[in-house]
């Protein structure tokens, strides 16, 4: 019993073991609740149960936050809200591009969320292996923090330079890698992943990739270039590993969430990007700051990231105001899978 003890209030990566104990608990039994009970029986989410789900998951994460400012202190508790209001902020771009994925599949709101659900999975690994090569980057070459920024603030610019400009998916080098080397089929197969059909040539049973197994590799593979940017943008805030993966976690649970309601106007969105650019500025600006001992207070940071965004949703929202709803299924310009 006082090796068990003395074992959970031991260190992994500078934070006491029983916190990311307490931290995976919370997350498997979110994904339980979410899949086992909130979704056992498969069926199209609407934008009120959308965001009813949204403020659960945010309601869960502000409670871990003031657990971590309880047991850690109040800069604790600042890091871990403005890393994940940094990466909701990041994030929501992300969404969006996942709309575009869904719609040039002609993958129905039916069956998305079982693609999103799974792409938590690739998310949760992916992000700690992510940020456990940049942590430890950091610790060793604290000058990195320069590279950081200057991506980071290079980043931002392109986005702002290039918001206008349509995603072309059929040109898309994974979608086309895909269709060049797998057998994928015409057809959604139900739920299904991969199908057992005829190979044209042979005749044998061979296994396929369905479209809702593309939008899976391609859903995963975009949170893996999104995770380039919003990564090194956390780490701006604080470099205790701790704090920059739960709160990037708890982030993409909750705009998962989220995605039903966004995606069902993502018109709506239109001016969200000019303020994730901004975002993106000063974030690299902040972090290539950090090398030279010059620290810009959490609070602020917190304060100008949540007036920035909601400067673009409200200002998004007002400029739209006289249009339709139009969601990425609805969307003319969008594509679909070819044979």
């Amino acid at each position: 019993m006082e090796t068990l003890l003395a074992a959970l209030s031991g260190d992994f990566l500078g934070t006491p073991v029983y916190f990311w104990i307490a931290f995976i608990a919370i997350v498997i039994g979110l994904l339980v609740f979410d899949l086992g009970i909130l979704h056992k029986d498969e069926h199209e989410i609407e934008a009120k149960e959308s965001l009813l789900l949204y403020g659960f998951y945010v309601l869960i994460a502000l409670a871990f936050g003031a657990w971590v400012w309880w047991q850690r202190g109040a800069t604790a508790g600042l890091e871990f809200y403005t890393g994940y209001l940094l990466e909701q902020s990041l994030a929501m771009d992300n969404m969006f591009v996942i709309a575009t994925i869904f719609g040039f599949l002609g993958i129905p709101r039916l069956y998305q969320h079982r693609v999103l659900f799974w792409g938590i999975l690739g998310v949760i690994l992916f992000r700690a292996v992510l940020i456990g090569v940049g942590a430890a980057l950091v610790n060793q070459f604290s000058w990195i923090l320069l590279g950081f920024g200057a991506f980071l603030v290079f980043t931002g610019i392109r986005m702002f330079r290039h918001q206008d400009e349509e995603p072309h998916l059929e040109d898309n080098k994974v979608f086309q890698f895909i269709s060049k080397h797998f057998r994928v089929t015409k057809e959604l197969h139900g739920r299904s992943f991969t199908v057992k059909q005829a190979h044209p040539t042979t005749g044998k049973l061979v296994t396929w990739l369905t479209p809702l197994a593309v939008a899976l590799i391609m859903v995963e593979i975009v949170d893996l270039i999104f995770a380039v940017d919003s990564v090194p943008a956390v780490f701006a805030v604080t470099q205790d590993t701790f704090i920059v993966y739960t709160s990037n976690i708890f982030a993409i649970l909750g705009l998962r969430s989220l995605y039903f309601a966004l995606a069902a106007a993502m018109n709506r969105f239109r001016y969200l990007q000019t303020s994730l650019a901004i975002i993106l500025v000063l974030v690299g600006i902040k972090i290539s700051l950090v090398p030279f001992h010059i620290h810009i207070d959490t609070l602020l940071s917190l304060l100008v990231t949540l007036a920035i965004l909601a400067g673009g949703v409200i200002f998004s929202l007002w400029k739209t105001r006289n249009e339709p709803n139009i969601s990425a299924q609805e969307d003319p310009k969008q594509g679909h899978l070819e044979p």
